[in-house]
């Protein structure tokens, strides 16, 4: 699937941000990052002090329609990166997404594969150099026959990746406690998170 892009909001070359952060946020969450997207978007600025960190939260509905939802999703996170990267090619991206939003950024990262009833929007192969880092929470690809953790079934971006599930969340592993699928507001996963992506950002990553 080609996906055409359209003229961002972005800034002029000489006001560029240093990195930009796009995240996709939960089913149900209001409109924005959500609440784990402002929180590891907080704690990856106060890891970067001394860069310009701009922002961007996926524009889709996050409704329980998952595969409209999450295609248009898919959609919207493809033309910022391609809108970013064509008008501010020396600014380093950062995607992320807490569950729904994970399967947002996986129809992107993970090639031509089918998944189900969802539709890919790959990035283009020349978008792999402009994105510095890709951190997922609650991840549902994980649990899902035939897939697994991002980092192990994006062909380019895999490296890149971070894929984080808490225990027992069952929404991305084999476990039943409704109540891990929130903790990662307090479980210390986002720090570990915006760790990984601080330090690929700042090219520390080996």
């Amino acid at each position: 699937m080609v996906v055409p892009v359209f003229p961002a909001p972005v800034a002029a070359a000489a006001t560029c941000p240093d990195v930009e952060v796009i995240f996709a946020r939960g089913t149900s969450d209001r409109a924005g990052t959500g609440t784990v997207g402002r929180l590891f978007i907080d704690s990856l600025k106060w890891k970067l002090l001394g860069k310009r960190v701009s922002t961007y939260a996926v524009n889709y509905p996050a409704s329980w329609d998952f595969s409209k939802s999450t295609n248009a999703g898919a959609v919207d996170a493809n033309q910022r990166v391609q809108a970013v990267a064509q008008t501010c090619p020396q600014t380093k991206i950062v995607l992320g997404g807490i569950s729904q939003g994970a399967g947002v950024i996986d129809l992107i990262l993970v090639g031509k594969r089918t998944i189900w009833f969802f539709k890919p929007a790959p990035l283009p192969d020349e978008m792999v150099d402009h994105v510095a880092a890709v951190v997922v929470f609650g991840n549902p690809s994980r649990d899902w026959p035939m897939l697994g953790p991002l980092n192990e079934i994006s062909p380019q971006y895999g490296h890149k990746t971070l894929d984080l599930c808490a225990k027992g969340d069952p929404y991305c592993s084999t476990g039943m406690n409704m109540f891990a699928h929130y903790a990662y507001l307090w479980n210390g996963m986002i720090s570990e998170g915006t760790t990984f992506a601080a330090r690929r950002v700042l090219g520390r990553e080996t």
